[in-house]
């Protein structure tokens, strides 16, 4: 699902117009990217949360060439899916 299939399904589901839809999903867009830009966490109790992790400085190799290198530390944007959601998933999967 992209997003204008999102925003078109949240459309159907919460009876809005196609405007109010998109604006609802770019805020919630908005809101997750500017709490994890401010290193913190969005938890949504029943769907999963939003984290930033830490990744450690490391060495890697220079695919075409093998030469050494070494890859900076950088932070990520993780997700961690609730009991919940992993078990809707999987019932769906059976």
């Amino acid at each position: 699902m992209n997003k204008t299939e999102l925003v078109n399904f949240v459309v159907l589901k919460a009876n809005l117009s196609q405007a109010t839809a998109q604006r609802a999903v770019n805020a919630l867009f908005q809101t997750i990217t500017g709490v994890l830009s401010e290193k913190g966490r969005v938890n949504l109790v029943g769907f999963g949360s939003f984290s930033v992790q830490k990744r450690a400085a490391r060495s890697g190799r220079h695919p075409q060439s093998g030469e050494v290198i070494i890859i900076q530390a950088k932070s990520a944007p993780t997700f961690k899916p609730s009991k919940a959601l992993k078990e809707i998933v999987q019932q769906r999967k059976q």
